[in-house]
């Protein structure tokens, strides 16, 4: 992923951000030699900013769209109520078994439940009302994952979309990616049920409260 932050903005923002718990360190170790494309990983900057926000809107219930190998969902689920839960998705069982294992080893990892399968299945037959989203998956099915979220969310509830910038690609899209988040920013930013800001964090962030 190309960066649209300098290396020394990036590093200084890192090292003015409190560090992650020592087993998320770990596990970032892990991902990077195990996995391909460890950088899908979120990383210190956007995990401390997903535990910040869940510990501001304290949600009941949280859905992760694309779980890789448990960061953000390990990041988010630190913030969470003890009562709450969140639901991942992800169909990858390498990833799967990785991000397993992180929930397993973690005092937080109660709290996760991980759904295989197709993720739009998954949210349709939630039955409570999703406090707080995170979608971080296929960017051709990203406008489907909103819409099907949107539409269990409970008004004044968050969603958060991964990777809006595309590396720079969305400002002249061209590949099928880019093309499906330029598309998805524009209904965003128009679309009369949600207030909106796409902020500047690593690759964009669309961060989404759905209007009372």
């Amino acid at each position: 992923m190309l960066s649209l932050v300098s290396e020394e903005i990036e590093l200084y923002a890192e090292h003015h951000t409190r560090p992650e718990p020592e087993p998320l360190q770990n596990l970032m170790a892990l991902t990077y030699e195990n996995m391909e494309c460890p950088q899908m990983l979120t990383g210190r900057l956007e995990g401390r900013m997903l535990k910040l926000l869940v510990q501001l809107v304290q949600p009941k219930l949280v859905v992760e769209v694309g779980t890789f190998t448990g960061y953000s969902a390990l990041s988010m689920a630190e913030g969470l109520p003890e009562d709450g839960k969140l639901i991942t998705c992800d169909n990858d069982p390498k990833a799967q078994a990785a991000a397993q294992s992180a929930f397993d080893a973690s005092p937080y990892g109660h709290k996760i439940a991980l759904r295989r399968g197709n993720a739009i299945d998954t949210i349709r037959n939630i039955e409570d009302p999703i406090d707080f989203s995170f979608i971080d998956a296929d960017k051709v099915m990203y406008l489907e994952y909103y819409e099907t979220l949107l539409a269990k969310t409970r008004p004044g509830g968050v969603i958060l979309l991964d990777n809006m910038f595309q590396s720079g690609r969305v400002l002249h899209p061209e590949d099928q990616n880019a093309k499906a988040i330029h598309q998805l920013n524009e209904v965003i930013c128009k679309d009369d049920r949600v207030e909106n800001v796409l902020l500047t964090v690593r690759d964009g962030v669309q961060f989404v409260r759905k209007r009372g």
